[in-house]
């Protein structure tokens, strides 16, 4: 068999050349590529990091005014409250007063039914009588019988009468005499049953023992009242409303703060716009525990001339713990702040991601002596200060030595800030 080989044309190797030529061309193209990119990375690195630093955040130490508050919710109650309940049981036969009535003490409430309660007076009256009578009347048999033992004692000393009719004589004396002063005891039993009635019928009517204002009438004509071991309560009278009690709990981790005489504020649901000022009056050693939270009371008085403050209102008050006036002030967050610690250097090459910014540690406090440490700018450069610090709310702190008034503390790092 015949084999014919064919030669190649000068057409082919021309176009197998060129397809290696362009694959060569963009391997270098790309590699070009990345090294420009590489370039431009570690470039932009390291011209950053050699030319600019960290931007810090400054506030300055102002003068003015800091007040320290605790709040602490409660209950509007009167300074004094009074339950009028009846110890008789009876029919109401007349009721005087209604809610919100202004009362006065010794006023009539409300009257009870008195038919039984007079009858029952009138009734110890007449025992009263007939015991008196009986008093009369034993008083004559005894003296008759005085008079008679006296004779049959004259006759038997003359022999004209036997030993055994003076004994008689005797002991009808005797009889009389006790018949006399049982007739007056039974008077004084009368008259201690005529006492009580009379009282029960002057309990038929209800005072206000107080000066004050109806809170609660929970009694109406005709009604049945049954008073036994616990008489029932018909009114509530609240005395004097010009001035009221507020009854707060206040937090374990704040009662420590809270003393008698101190100042405070609170509002009400009602007038959400207005602050009434009172005073702290008592702060009670007893806790109160509610879910596991401990609790405990505070009383705190105030006045209420237009009575706008109603028994029952949920109050929310501020209690002024602690106040500064004219002092220097510093933001809370420039005792926050500590600078972050220098950039290490880099062996081996360079990071093209950033990492993320540490958090600054908290600074160290001395709290025996109030000491902080606040940091300040010299020469763009953050610069450790001690200071000691006074009272503090939830946003400034009182600077009481180491700081002066204008001073521009660093409170933070400015975002994207290394």
């Amino acid at each position: 068999m015949n084999v014919i080989e064919r030669q190649p044309e000068a057409g082919d190797i021309r176009a197998v050349l060129g397809v290696r030529r362009k694959r060569r061309s963009f391997r270098w193209l790309w590699l070009m590529l990345a090294v420009v990119a590489l370039g431009g990375a570690y470039y932009a690195y390291f011209h950053r990091s050699g030319t600019s630093g960290p931007v810090y955040v400054t506030e300055p130490a102002v003068k003015g005014e800091l007040t320290v508050t605790v709040t602490a919710t409660g209950t509007v109650y009167p300074t004094n409250q009074v339950e009028v309940s009846s110890e008789l049981s009876g029919i109401i036969r007349k009721v005087l007063v209604d809610h919100n009535d202004t009362v006065k003490a010794g006023q009539v409430v409300a009257e009870l039914d008195t038919v039984t309660l007079n009858a029952m007076v009138e009734r110890s009256r007449a025992a009263l009588a007939a015991a008196k009578a009986r008093v009369i009347q034993a008083e004559a048999t005894a003296f008759e019988r005085s008079k008679n033992f006296d004779r049959q004692k004259s006759l038997n000393a003359s022999r004209f009468t036997s030993d055994t009719a003076l004994d008689f004589a005797r002991a009808d004396l005797g009889r009389s005499t006790a018949t006399v002063d049982s007739a007056k005891a039974d008077v004084r039993v009368a008259e201690a049953e005529l006492k009580q009635n009379e009282t029960a019928l002057s309990k038929s009517k209800l005072y206000s023992p107080v000066d004050g204002v109806v809170l609660k009438r929970s009694v109406e004509p005709g009604q049945t009242v049954a008073a036994s071991f616990q008489p029932p309560i018909l009114f509530i009278i609240a005395e004097n409303l010009k001035r009221v009690e507020l009854r707060v709990d206040v937090d374990e981790a704040d009662v420590g703060k809270v003393r008698v005489g101190q100042k405070a504020t609170f509002t009400v649901e009602a007038y959400p716009g207005r602050r009434f000022p009172a005073r702290i009056e008592q702060v009670r050693f007893a806790s109160d525990t509610t879910n596991h939270v401990v609790t405990y009371k505070a009383i705190l008085r105030a006045d209420n001339p237009d009575l706008v403050l109603r028994p029952g209102m949920t109050a929310t008050a501020d209690i002024v713990v602690d106040e500064a006036k004219d002092a220097v002030l510093i933001p809370n967050a420039a005792l926050r702040f500590a600078p972050p610690p220098p950039p290490k250097k880099e062996r081996g090459g360079f990071s093209l991601f950033k990492m993320p910014r540490m958090q600054p540690t908290t600074p160290v406090a001395d709290t025996s002596t109030n000491e902080r440490r606040v940091y300040v700018l010299k020469d763009g450069k953050p610069l450790a200060l001690r200071i000691r610090v006074g009272p503090s709310d939830k946003s400034v702190t009182q600077v009481k030595a180491g700081l002066d008034a204008g001073a521009e503390v660093i409170t933070d790092l400015e975002d994207g800030a290394s």
